[in-house]
C-alpha cells in the first residue's frame, strides 16, 4: 500500500514536470509569425543569399536579450557575423525584407513580429528599396519614416531603437565613384531620415557614413560590398548594439 502511495506520487510528479517543461518549452519557442511573402522586381536588388524572410535565431540560450535586425541585402550581408560576434550575448532574429515605409502591410507585419519576442534592441534600416520613382509617393518619405519609429515605439515600448542610416551606391563597375543617378535620392532620404531619428531620440549607426570613406570596398554591383566592407559594417553594427545592450544593463 505505501509503495503504491509512493509510486502514485513520484509518477504524478513526473507527469506534472513533463506538462511543466512543455508549456516553458512552447514558451521559449514560439511559432514565428506567419509574414506576406516578398518580391524585387529589380534584378540589381536580389537578397543576396536566401531569401526575403524572417530567419530566427538558434536559440541555446533562451536568458540572453533577444535583439531584431530589419533591412535589406546589405542586412543579410553582415546578418551571420554579427551573429558570431554576439555569441553568448544575444540572440539575433533578423527580417530581410524589400520592403518600404510605403508599404501597406507594414504596420501589420512589424506588429506580427514584435508581438512574437521581446525585444531589447531593433537596429533597422529601410533604404535601397526606396529610391526608384512611385515606390515613395512624393513628399511622404519623411512622414512615413517617424511614422515607422512610432509604429517601432508603440509594438516595442522596451526596445532600444538603433537606425542605420542607408549605404552608398555606386556606379556599375566603377566602385570608387557614386552613382550620379541614385545616389542623390540616397542622400536626401538619409538627410531626412536623420531629421526624423534626431527628434525622435533614436540612436544613429552612420554606416553611409562609414561606407563613403571606403567606396574602394564595394563589390562593383552598384550596391553591394565586398568581404572587408562587409567586415566593416559588422564592426559598426555589433558595437552598437552591444552599448546599447551594455546601457541597458547599467539601468
Amino acid at each position: 500500500m505505501l509503495f503504491g502511495l509512493m509510486f502514485s506520487r513520484s509518477l504524478f510528479h513526473c507527469l506534472a514536470l513533463a506538462v511543466l517543461a512543455a508549456f516553458s518549452g512552447a514558451y521559449l519557442h514560439a511559432e514565428a509569425p506567419a509574414i506576406p511573402q516578398q518580391k524585387e522586381s529589380d534584378p540589381n536588388l536580389p537578397p543576396k543569399g536566401g531569401s526575403w524572410s524572417l530567419r530566427e535565431a538558434t536559440v541555446t540560450d533562451p536568458s540572453l536579450p533577444r535583439v531584431l535586425l530589419i533591412g535589406d541585402s546589405i542586412t543579410n550581408s553582415y546578418l551571420e557575423p554579427t551573429r558570431k560576434a554576439l555569441a553568448g550575448k544575444a540572440n539575433i532574429d533578423a527580417w530581410i525584407t524589400p520592403t518600404t515605409q510605403a508599404d501597406k502591410s507594414l504596420p501589420k507585419t512589424l506588429a506580427a513580429i514584435l508581438g512574437w519576442q521581446k525585444y531589447a534592441v531593433i537596429h533597422f534600416n529601410l533604404g535601397l528599396h526606396g529610391w526608384q520613382k512611385g515606390r515613395i509617393p512624393e513628399g511622404q518619405y519623411e512622414p512615413l519614416t517617424r511614422q515607422l519609429v512610432e509604429n517601432l515605439r508603440k509594438d516595442a515600448p522596451q526596445a532600444t531603437l538603433i537606425w542605420a542610416t542607408i549605404t552608398p551606391v555606386t556606379v556599375k563597375g566603377e566602385p570608387d565613384k557614386l552613382n550620379p543617378d541614385i545616389q542623390p535620392t540616397i542622400e536626401e532620404h538619409n538627410r531626412m531620415a536623420l531629421e526624423v531619428m534626431k527628434s525622435e531620440g533614436v540612436q544613429i549607426d552612420d554606416l553611409a557614413g562609414l561606407m563613403a570613406k571606403n567606396l574602394p570596398l564595394a563589390a562593383g554591383d552598384m550596391f553591394h560590398w565586398k568581404a572587408p566592407g562587409v567586415a566593416l559594417l559588422t564592426d559598426s553594427v555589433t558595437k552598437s548594439i552591444a552599448a546599447a545592450l551594455e546601457k541597458q544593463k547599467a539601468k
